[in-house]
């Protein structure tokens, strides 16, 4: 069998499994196999899979078949042009997040060019670290912080901090979103000096799922983690939580930026203004829908 007639297979099988991708998953298992990526993929197709290969791949295509995502198949995701290990601990990275980052460096370079300093950033619900190590690669001159409940995906997130920044210079805390802010920092990474209270910007993508909704969601989907999944009743219970306690942790000039479903946008935006935000701001995803909102605290900016 060649590769091409491997791979011809598999979209088949994948397919008919319903699943959406299926050439697109099946070449993403062939090039693991092979070790090598898929834009070479096309330069072997009429080479022979060796049965060894063969048995490798079908153990990754069966894996697939049963509703496990490609990401945790194989252990990473890009994200930003940067390749991040992920675990089934955490969210897999989505190209729609890369909003809330466009979004959150935008702010961020207007807060610092009003100030002409350093500003603090923290991105509370970090899972594998992707926004918070997105923004310190493409804006090195912030003060990233970046929190999680999850110790799975803390440690997560510190080894893509390790491997993609240099210097690892993101400090990460334990906590239960502001929780463990503004006492001793315990639960922050030791050797890093004092956390702020305060932050010039705060981000998250935090879980926006209303419960009743998991069960129906995809195979793929129900095998990330629930706690990064599930936010409550309405799917506002943690954003709820973030908006009420943001304001206490917010500097003067300070922005919160939230990803959510874009029917969610218009309870968020009045729940903002009742905590004294203004200047809200939305923001579309890929698929030109509103998936990240920003505010200001009111009479702090401008």
């Amino acid at each position: 069998m060649t590769i091409k007639q491997a791979l011809g297979e598999a979209a088949s099988r994948l397919s008919s499994a319903g699943i959406d991708t299926p050439s697109l998953d099946a070449s993403l298992l062939m090039a693991e196999t092979l070790r090598t990526d898929r834009s070479r993929l096309v330069l072997a197709w009429d080479e022979p899979l060796p049965e060894s290969g063969w048995r490798f791949f079908d153990s990754l295509l069966c894996r697939r078949l049963s509703g496990e995502p490609v990401a945790y198949i194989l252990g990473r995701r890009d994200f930003r042009g940067l390749d991040f290990a992920v675990i089934p601990a955490v969210l897999i990275p989505r190209p729609d997040t890369e909003t809330l980052v466009e979004a959150a460096l935008e702010t961020a370079r207007e807060i610092a060019g009003a100030s002409g300093e350093t500003i603090p950033v923290l991105d509370l619900c970090t899972g594998s670290g992707a926004v918070a190590i997105a923004l310190k690669h493409e804006m090195p001159e912030l003060e990233v912080y970046a929190s999680d409940i999850s110790r799975e995906a803390l440690a997560c997130a510190r080894g893509n901090a390790a491997r993609l920044l240099p210097g690892n210079s993101i400090t990460f805390i334990e906590s239960d979103l502001f929780a463990a802010f503004g006492g001793p920092m315990e639960n922050a990474d030791p050797g890093r000096g004092p956390v702020p209270c305060v932050f010039s910007v705060i981000v998250s993508n935090p879980p926006y799922i209303p419960a009743r909704i998991l069960p129906s969601l995809s195979p793929e989907v129900r095998r990330e983690p629930r706690l990064a999944l599930d936010g409550g009743e309405d799917g506002l219970g943690l954003i709820g939580r973030i908006i009420a306690g943001s304001p206490r942790r917010l500097a003067d000039n300070g922005a919160l930026l939230l990803e959510a479903d874009p029917r969610q946008m218009e309870s968020i935006s009045a729940m903002l203004e009742s905590q004294g935000y203004n200047r809200v701001q939305r923001y579309n995803d890929l698929s030109q829908r509103p998936r990240v909102i920003r505010g200001f605290l009111r009479g702090r900016h401008g």
